[in-house]
C-alpha cells in the first residue's frame, strides 16, 4: 500500500476537526486539524503535507485570506470548506486559486472523494505531488517555450520573458498545458472543464471563465484585448501562440 497522503485541515469548530481526522485515517490518509491560520503556518512550517482543507469561516484571518498566502508561495492543493448559498465565497476562492469546494454541511464520504480527485489530478504522470521533480526527473524535453515565455512541465515553473518565475495554481498549470498541448484549436469550455479540472466543478457553470481571467492576469495580457488566450464567441477560447517543445500536439 503506498503512504498515506498527508492532509491538513484548517477548521475552528474542534468537534469537526476531530471527525474528519478520525474518519479520513480509515481511507489511506494521514490527517491534522489545526484551529485558525498563526496554526496553519505553524503546522506547514513543520511538515510536510500533500492538500489542505481550509474553511471559509474562521476566526481572525478567514480561509479566502489563507488561500490567497498559499497561492503566494505554494502549489499546495485547497479544498475549500464553504456555507450553504454562500456562492461568493465559491466564486471568490476559485479566482483565488482553490483546487475545489465542498458545501457544508457535507458527508465525510464526499469531502475524501473531492480529496482523492484532486490528489490525483495534481500528480498526472503518477508521481506524488510531493517531490514531483525528484519522482520525475529534469529536463528531457519538459520545457514548453511560447512568446518567450517557458513551462517546465516537471516543476510546474511558468517564467516570464524577463526571466521572472510566475507561481501558478494547480487548477492554472492544468489549464495552461491543454493550451499548450493544443495551440491554435479552439477549446469549448466543457472540452476545457474535462482536461483540465475533471468534471468535480460542473455544479459552477463559469469556472473555467475565472480559470482563464486568473491565467491572463499571470501571463500579463490586458483582459480588454487578450493575444495569447483568445475568446471565441458561442464556442470557447483559443491558444493563439506557437509551441515549441512540447513534440507532437494532439
Amino acid at each position: 500500500m503506498s503512504s498515506p497522503a498527508r492532509i491538513l485541515i484548517v477548521d475552528d469548530d474542534e468537534q469537526i476537526r476531530e471527525l474528519l481526522c478520525a474518519y479520513l485515517a480509515q481511507f489511506n490518509l494521514d490527517p491534522l486539524g489545526v484551529g485558525d491560520g498563526p496554526a496553519m503556518r505553524e503546522a506547514l512550517a513543520e511538515h510536510d503535507f500533500d492538500l489542505v482543507v481550509l474553511d471559509v469561516m474562521l476566526p481572525g484571518e478567514d480561509g479566502l485570506s489563507l488561500c490567497r498566502q498559499l497561492r503566494d508561495t505554494s502549489r499546495l492543493p485547497v479544498v475549500m470548506l464553504t456555507a450553504r448559498g454562500e456562492a461568493s465565497d465559491r466564486i471568490v476562492g476559485l479566482e483565488l486559486g482553490a483546487d475545489d469546494y465542498v458545501v457544508k454541511p457535507f458527508e465525510p464520504r464526499e469531502l475524501v472523494a473531492r480529496i482523492r480527485t484532486v490528489l490525483r489530478r495534481v500528480a498526472p504522470e503518477g508521481a506524488a505531488a510531493k517531490g514531483l521533480a525528484e519522482a520525475v526527473g529534469e529536463g528531457g524535453g519538459e520545457e514548453i517555450g511560447f512568446s518567450g515565455w517557458r513551462l517546465h512541465r516537471v516543476l510546474r515553473q511558468l517564467v516570464s520573458p524577463g526571466g521572472e518565475v510566475v507561481p501558478l495554481s494547480n487548477a492554472e498549470f492544468r489549464l495552461l498545458w491543454v493550451f499548450l498541448e493544443r495551440p491554435k484549436r479552439v477549446l469549448s469550455r466543457d472540452q476545457l472543464l474535462d482536461a483540465a479540472r475533471g468534471r468535480t466543478m460542473e455544479a459552477f457553470d463559469r469556472s473555467i471563465d475565472l480559470l482563464v481571467s486568473r491565467l491572463r492576469q499571470k501571463l500579463g495580457e490586458d483582459p480588454r484585448d487578450p493575444r495569447l488566450i483568445m475568446t471565441v464567441r458561442g464556442e470557447g477560447y483559443l491558444f493563439a501562440s506557437a509551441v515549441s517543445g512540447v513534440g507532437e500536439t494532439r
